[in-house]
């Protein structure tokens, strides 16, 4: 590993805890949940709260922490002074409540969270195969794509008439438009935020291997869980059953393989990351200086694609599955991680939605 990596600090989720990794010392501490699965603590410091298989997380400008509480089917708010509160959801499975308070609305397992430049909240809920905004000045929750049942239609029209199939991952270009994981479909679906017509971005919906280089238009997609966009306006995606990450150059409209050998595997670190091996990663995000973080969620490891070299390194986890123990980076074991965000100021933000004793 870098020594340079031993100077990130970490915000780990071991289940239904967040644990916060020194950046002197490199080691891991509890940041917030009390470890006990369930709903509680509102209101009240993060530390005693109760969380339900946490997955995506994101920071806003103020430095708040939103936190897709997957399981209780609510985002919650982990403020700069550590405090928790939910907002959205109310805790009730199910797809409702868009014209109103987001509070008050139903979700149903919502994955993953992120931010527009207006610091509109917005997250994409895998049951109700659809994605949803919640406005910054009003609060008020609406739907931005996806009709609520499964299936795959709607391409040229308006997204919020279209089918998708438990989409997972969302994330914003440089113009604003939305992009969409749309995970059992094999495809990346994009909405035109300007119109709010969706089209099919990338993906053929054929389950094969991606060959390196082919057009955007052509190339199969074997399970898009996760994508994020670089610093250079690139967009990045792991493919869970394809175990490997690939890159899609935007100008070029073609996509490039990264890493990944496409077998399952827990090898090569320290080596280039295209004869690496993972084992249905299902979390990426590109830092600032273009590196590359992946949950390597089945070897229960957070790895990283260095930009400069193209070699992939291991972050932290052991590959055998458990819940820590607090301290060193390198001796800490996960449990499934499902999120990672590589945040502005050089911190890393993962998501282990459960331990051991949870299933």
């Amino acid at each position: 590993m870098p020594a340079k990596l031993k100077k990130i600090a970490l915000l780990l989720s071991l289940s239904t805890t967040l644990l916060c990794a020194s950046e002197k010392a490199g080691s891991i501490s509890n940041f917030a949940g009390n470890g006990k699965k369930g709903f509680s603590g509102d209101g009240a410091a993060a530390k005693g709260a109760e969380l339900n298989g946490p997955t995506g997380i994101v920071r806003g400008s103020d430095g708040s922490l939103y936190i897709c509480d997957t399981e209780n089917h609510r985002i919650r708010k982990v403020t700069a002074d550590g405090n928790i509160s939910t907002v959205a959801g109310t805790g009730e499975h199910g797809w409702s409540g868009d014209g109103g308070p987001a509070t008050a609305a139903k979700l149903n397992e919502p994955y993953e969270v992120r931010l527009d430049q207006a610091e509109n909240l917005f997250w994409v809920e895998r049951l109700s195969h659809t994605v949803r905004k919640c406005d910054a000045k009003t609060g008020i929750v609406t739907t931005i794509a996806g009709n609520g049942t499964a299936g795959f239609s709607g391409d040229g029209g308006p997204a919020t008439k279209a089918q998708m199939n438990e989409p997972h991952s969302i994330g914003f270009d440089k113009a604003g438009n939305l992009y969409i994981c749309d995970v059992r479909n094999h495809r990346i679906r994009k909405v035109d935020m300007k119109s709010g017509m969706i089209s099919t971005f990338c993906g053929t919906g054929e389950r094969k291997p991606t060959p390196d280089g082919t057009a955007i238009g052509n190339a199969p997609l074997n399970g898009p869980r996760a994508l994020d966009f670089g610093p250079d306006g690139n967009l990045w995606v792991a493919l869970r059953e394809g175990n490997a990450v690939y890159k899609i150059d935007m100008e070029k409209g073609r996509i490039f393989h990264v890493a990944g050998t496409g077998k399952n595997g827990f090898t090569g670190n320290g080596g280039p990351a295209k004869a690496a091996t993972f084992k249905g990663p299902k979390g990426l995000s590109v830092a600032s200086n273009g590196n590359v973080f992946v949950a390597d969620t089945e070897n229960h490891a957070i790895r990283m694609i260095e930009a400069k070299s193209g070699k992939i390194f291991l972050v932290t986890g052991t590959g055998l599955r458990g819940d820590g123990p607090e301290g060193e980076l390198g001796k800490c074991q996960l449990a499934r991680p499902h999120g990672v965000f590589a945040d502005k100021d050089g911190r890393i933000l993962l998501v282990i939605p459960r331990t051991i004793g949870c299933g």
